[in-house]
C-alpha cells in the first residue's frame, strides 16, 4: 500500500505541475481588460508608504482594511486544507473497498480528514473569508473612520491562527507521538456519546480550537454591531444603509446568541470528556442535548455563513444589472425574518431521533416558513435583472451562478423539511448535496464575485478577464456534477460519512453507485482545477496586471451606482497624485499635524466626498 500512496501522491504532484505550466503558456488568456468595452485606464496603486514596513506592519496593525485582507489570506489558507481534505475523501470513495487511503491510517484517518473538512469549511473558511469583506469594506460603505474598536479587531482576528493550529493539530503531532495524538475523528457534529468516549487528546485540541473561533466570531459581531450603530455618516440613515451593512448587522445579532451556547456546550463536553460530569451521560442529560444543543446553534449558523453572501448579491447583481436594487426594503425584511425564524428550525436535523411528533410537526411548519423569505430574495434579485441591462462580467457571472445554486440548494433543502421525506432521507448524500448546494454553490461563488468586484480597490490591480471567467465556469459545472452526484447517491440510499460501502443488489447495484461516486470525483476534480486557475489569476495579477489608475473600473457612474466604496477608492488615487498630501494616515504614522488621518485611513471629513445613495 505504501506504493500506491507513494504513485497518488506522484501522480497528484504531475497534475498540478502540469495545469502550472499549461497556465503559464497560454499567453492568449492573459488579457486584463476590465469589461468587454471598458476604457479603464491604469496608474499608480495607493499607496501605503506611511506603514511601518514588513513584517511589523502585519503583526501591529489595527486598520480595518489590513485586517480584512489578513482574513482573506487566513480563510484562503483555510480552503486550501479543507479542499486538500476533501479531495482526499473522494479520491477514497472512487471504490467500494478501502483502497487509496488504505496505507495511511484507513478508517480513522478518513473520518479524521471528514472532520477536518467540515469544521475547516464552516468555522476557518466561511466566517473568516465574509469577516474579510465586512472588515474592509462596512467602513467605507458607512462613511467610518475605522471599527468602532479597532485593536478588538485586531484581537479578534489573532485568536483565529491558534484556533487553526489547534484543529488541525492531531495531523501533525500524529507522527511525532506514535499515534498516541490523532486528528480528531468525531465528525463536524461531534454527536455523544462517540465524542464523550474517545481518549484521543486530539479531540480536546480541536473542542478548544472550535472554543476559540467561536470567541473571536463574538468579539467581531460585537464590534460590527457598534460600528454600525454608532460610526455611521451623518447622511448615512437607516432608510439609505446598503443592503450588505444590513445582512452583516443581522449575522451579528445572529451570532450573539448562537456561539455563546455553542461555547457553553463545548465546555459542557470537555467536561464530560476529563472530569467525569455527566452532562450529555444515558444517565446524566442525555446524548439527546447535545444535539439540541448543537443545532441550536447549529441551524443559525447555517444562516449566519449565507446572509452576508446574500448582502453580497443583492449589492453587487444590480451594479451589472443596470438598475437599482428591486425591492429594497423587502430585502431587508426578509433578511430579519430569516434571522428571527432560523432559531425556531434547529430540531429538523433531529426528526430521525424520537422526539414527540407534535414537536416535530410545529419544527417541520416554521422550516417550510423560512423557505418564504429566501424565495424573496430570489424573486428580487430576478426582477433586479428583468429589463436590465446586463453585463456579463465575472463578478455578475459568480452573482447570477449564486442565484441559480440557490434556487437547486433551497429547495432540495425545502424537501428535507418535510418529515416523511427527511426520514428517507437522514443522513445520506443527499443531504450531503443539499448542504454543498448551499456552501460552494451560494456562500464561496458569492466570495469569489466579492473578491472579483473589489480586486482593484484592494490591490490596486486587474485581474484576468479570461481566466476569471475559465474560473467561473469550471466552477459552476464542477458544482452540478459533483453535488448532483450526491444527490442521486442519497436516492440510491448511500450513508453520509462512510469510507467505504457496500449495497444489496435488490436496492441500489454496487456498480452503479460506484459510477456515480466516480462522477462525482470527477466534478470534484473539476472544482480543484477552477480553484487553481483562480489562485494562479490572483498571485499573478496581483505581481503583473495594470495598475488602475480609474477610480470607476467598472464604469457605475453611468448608471449612477458609483458607489461609497469607490468614491473613496478615487479619493485615495486623487491624493496619490498630489505633491503634498500624504496617501493614506499611518496608525501611528508621522505626518503634519493638519494632515494627521485616523485608524481608518479616512482624510478628514471635509475632504471626503460623499455620493447620494
Amino acid at each position: 500500500m505504501a506504493g500506491e500512496q507513494l504513485a497518488l501522491t506522484v501522480l497528484m504532484g504531475v497534475f498540478l505541475v502540469g495545469v502550472v505550466a499549461l497556465l503559464s503558456r497560454m499567453e492568449d488568456l492573459r488579457t486584463y481588460t476590465p469589461l468587454a468595452g471598458g476604457s479603464a485606464g491604469y496608474g499608480d496603486e495607493t499607496s501605503t508608504a506611511h506603514k511601518p514596513s514588513g513584517l511589523i506592519r502585519w503583526l501591529t496593525t489595527v486598520d480595518h482594511k489590513d485586517i480584512g485582507i489578513m482574513y482573506g489570506l487566513y480563510a484562503v489558507i483555510a480552503f486550501v486544507w479543507g479542499g486538500l481534505a476533501v479531495m482526499l475523501m473522494r479520491v477514497e470513495l472512487a471504490t467500494p473497498a478501502m483502497d487509496a487511503l488504505a496505507g495511511m491510517g484507513g478508517a480513522n484517518f478518513y473520518n479524521g480528514l471528514l472532520t477536518s473538512h467540515g469544521i475547516t469549511m464552516l468555522f476557518l473558511f466561511g466566517t473568516p473569508i465574509i469577516a474579510a469583506f465586512s472588515n474592509y469594506f462596512i467602513p467605507l460603505l458607512i462613511g467610518a473612520d475605522d471599527m468602532a474598536f479597532p485593536r478588538v479587531n485586531a484581537i479578534a482576528f489573532w485568536l483565529l491562527p491558534p484556533a487553526a493550529l489547534l484543529i488541525w493539530a492531531g495531523f501533525f503531532l500524529a507522527p511525532l507521538t506514535g499515534g498516541a495524538v490523532e486528528a480528531a475523528a468525531t465528525s463536524w457534529t461531534m454527536y455523544t456519546p462517540l465524542s464523550v468516549e474517545q481518549v484521543n487528546p486530539g479531540v480536546d485540541m480541536m473542542l478548544l480550537g472550535l472554543h476559540l473561533s467561536g470567541v473571536s466570531a463574538t468579539m467581531g459581531a460585537i464590534n460590527f454591531i457598534a460600528t454600525i450603530f454608532t460610526e455611521r455618516d451623518g447622511d448615512v440613515t437607516w432608510a439609505n444603509l446598503d443592503i450588505f451593512s444590513w445582512t452583516i448587522l443581522t449575522q451579528s445579532a445572529l451570532i450573539l446568541f448562537a456561539f455563546p451556547l455553542l461555547g457553553s456546550a463545548l465546555i459542557m463536553l470537555l467536561l464530560d470528556r476529563n472530569f467525569a460530569t455527566t452532562f450529555f451521560a444515558v444517565e446524566g442529560g442525555s446524548p439527546i442535548l447535545w444535539q439540541h444543543l448543537f443545532w441550536f446553534f447549529g441551524h443559525p449558523e447555517v444562516y449566519i455563513l449565507v446572509l452576508p453572501p446574500m448582502g453580497l448579491v443583492s449589492w453587487i447583481l444590480p451594479k451589472f444589472s443596470g438598475r437599482k436594487l428591486f425591492g429594497y426594503k423587502f430585502v431587508i425584511y426578509s433578511t430579519l425574518a430569516i434571522g428571527v425564524l432560523s432559531f425556531g428550525v434547529w430540531a429538523h436535523h433531529m426528526f430521525s431521533t424520537g422526539i414527540d411528533p407534535r414537536v416535530r410537526a410545529s419544527f417541520m411548519a416554521v422550516s417550510l416558513a423560512i423557505a418564504i423569505p429566501s424565495a424573496v430574495k430570489t424573486f428580487n434579485w430576478i426582477t433586479t435583472m428583468w429589463n436590465g441591462k446586463l453585463r456579463l462580467t465575472t463578478p455578475m457571472l459568480f452573482c447570477i451562478g449564486f442565484v441559480a445554486n440557490f434556487v437547486i440548494g433551497g429547495i432540495t433543502g425545502v424537501f428535507l423539511a418535510s418529515i416523511p421525506v427527511d426520514l428517507v432521507l437522514h443522513d445520506t448524500y443527499y443531504v450531503v448535496g443539499h448542504f454543498h448546494w448551499i456552501v460552494m454553490g451560494m456562500i464561496t461563488f458569492a466570495g469569489f464575485g466579492a473578491i472579483y468586484y473589489w480586486y482593484p480597490i484592494v490591490t490596486g490591480k486587474m485581474y484576468q478577464k479570461t481566466l476569471a471567467k475559465w474560473h467561473f465556469w469550471l466552477s459552476e459545472v464542477g458544482v452540478v456534477v459533483t453535488f448532483f452526484g450526491m444527490l442521486i447517491l442519497g436516492y440510491l440510499g448511500m450513508p453520509r460519512r462512510y469510507a467505504t460501502y457496500e449495497f444489496n443488489a435488490a436496492i441500489a447495484p454496487l456498480a452503479e453507485v460506484t459510477t456515480v461516486h466516480q462522477i462525482t470525483t470527477v466534478g470534484a476534480f473539476i472544482i480543484m482545477f477552477a480553484q487553481i486557475i483562480w489562485v494562479w489569476n490572483m498571485v499573478q495579477s496581483y505581481i503583473e496586471g495594470p495598475e488602475v489608475e480609474d477610480g470607476d473600473p467598472w464604469d457605475l457612474k453611468e448608471t449612477g451606482q458609483h458607489s461609497r466604496e469607490f468614491q473613496w477608492f478615487e479619493d485615495q488615487l486623487t491624493l496619490d497624485d498630489g505633491d503634498d498630501a500624504p496617501a493614506l494616515a499611518a496608525d501611528g504614522g508621522e505626518g503634519d499635524e493638519e494632515n494627521l488621518l485616523t485608524d481608518g485611513g479616512e482624510q478628514l471629513e471635509s475632504a471626503v466626498r460623499r455620493v447620494d445613495e
